[in-house]
């Protein structure tokens, strides 16, 4: 699978052709917003075996060969040269196909109202053959120990047909935001506590979920023994069924850190108690802060790594954003950026004819424009480059797999890109 950034004047056909590939293909691969207009610095994901190098000043056989590993021997022997010849700037060498390793991949989707809108049903078939979890979003915990039910529509045959494992997503949030006092009672009321799991078993066994996830957030940091003992006793009751217990964990970088999204959630005892954890690794860009990349590579990786200083790396999901922002300039406080899909920023670029930037520092990209009105605006996304890089982090951490938030807005590139990273374990 092949990268390419569009350039100036640089056509489809063009394109196909530098790599051995047609327009159909390239079309269908990215369902291309744009295809008669290309937008400079946009990147298209070519659907070829292996994929092409272009000699760059400084580089030799061996050290391109230890880019992709493989031997400046077999490198010259695939591309039909001698070891020895000089290698011109600019000179195309194929690259084979790089081994894959395994990988688990979860998608949430989450329906709004009291139905399972047709788009996120066609989101979740899109996405299902890449996944190894599908989790509707969410069971919502209430203070007497039941549990609210979000719709479910089709997802769940979606996932079965796909062999997604089912994912229970559990919260405590009430009337849209999450409640420390829900998360006090469930935490802290043995006779609720019990009633809640029970509850969570039988719904669970009713709907054929088989891994429990529990995204409790904004608990207070009091309740943080309180919470790990929970879970322990949450483990011991879900072994009994053969099924997997998950959470989802706020975004640190030490264990002290202060703040009520962090305090009461502990690394180091997840870590030990659960078989897995989603770190929501995103929206350091968010709807309601000044514009910026919402997973920039540094801050996932610090938080990453501070992760597998306290558990086992294959314990971890990254936490993948499916979603970028568009801003209105100047950003002032109170202002809400909107959300964008990868597939609507590349349209809103062709629209307003202005190139796609990429950030090397944050492995992100972004541009901006100008509306009908006159108004200035940032868009930060997501394309193939941002999540090739989080893949290849991925990989270098040796982590479990990716968690993406959240299915419904386009990003064919991705779903690609994982079949040419991975073999997508299907448990």
């Amino acid at each position: 699978m092949q990268i390419h950034v569009v350039q100036p004047s640089q056509s489809l056909f063009g394109i196909a052709q530098t790599y051995n590939s047609t327009v159909e293909d390239i079309v269908e691969a990215n369902d291309l917003p744009n295809p008669d207009n290309l937008v400079v610095g946009q990147t298209l994901v070519i659907p070829i075996v292996g994929l092409f190098y272009f000699v760059q000043p400084g580089d030799s056989l061996w050290s391109i060969g230890r880019r992709f590993g493989i031997s400046y021997q077999e490198l010259a022997q695939i591309n039909g040269i001698s070891v020895n010849q000089p290698l011109q700037t600019g000179f195309r060498l194929y690259i084979p196909e790089r081994p894959k390793r395994d990988g688990e991949f979860n998608a949430y989707v989450e329906p709004y109202g009291t139905t399972v809108q047709p788009n996120l049903e066609e989101s979740a078939r899109e996405a299902a053959p890449y996944l190894t979890y599908l989790a509707p979003f969410d069971f919502e915990a209430k203070r007497d120990g039941t549990l609210k039910e979000p719709p479910l529509g089709n997802l769940l045959e979606i996932g079965r047909a796909n062999g997604n494992v089912l994912m229970m997503a559990i919260t405590n949030q009430e009337e849209g935001q999450f409640s420390d006092e829900v998360g006090r009672i469930l935490l802290n009321d043995m006779n609720i506590q019990d009633k809640f799991l029970e509850n969570v078993v039988s719904t669970a066994k009713k709907y054929g979920f088989r891994d429990i996830h529990f995204d409790f957030e904004y608990l207070r940091p009091q309740d943080r023994e309180a919470y790990n003992r929970f879970l322990r006793k949450a483990k011991n009751r879900f072994n009994q069924e053969g099924w997997l217990l998950s959470t989802a964990l706020a975004p640190k970088t030490s264990a002290g850190q202060k703040g009520k999204w962090y305090e009461a959630h502990d690394y180091k005892a997840h870590g030990e108690i659960v078989d897995f954890v989603v770190i929501m690794t995103y929206e350091w860009g968010y709807s309601g802060g000044p514009p910026m990349a919402v997973s920039p590579i540094g801050p996932v990786r610090d938080v990453l790594e501070y992760a597998i200083s306290e558990m086992p790396s294959s314990k971890i999901m990254m936490g993948q954003n499916l979603y970028g922002y568009d801003w209105t300039l100047p950003f002032k406080q109170g202002d809400t950026a909107k959300a964008v899909s990868p597939q609507r920023a590349i349209e809103i670029a062709a629209q307003y004819n202005v190139p796609i930037e990429y950030d090397e520092k944050a492995q992100a990209p972004f541009f901006e424009y100008q509306d009908e009105e006159g108004n200035q605006h940032r868009v930060w996304f997501e394309d193939a480059r941002s999540i090739q890089a989080k893949f290849d982090l991925m990989k270098e951490l040796n982590l479990r797999g990716m968690s993406y938030w959240k299915l419904g807005l386009p990003f064919p590139q991705n779903w690609l890109l994982i079949t040419d990273n991975f073999n997508v374990v299907k448990r």
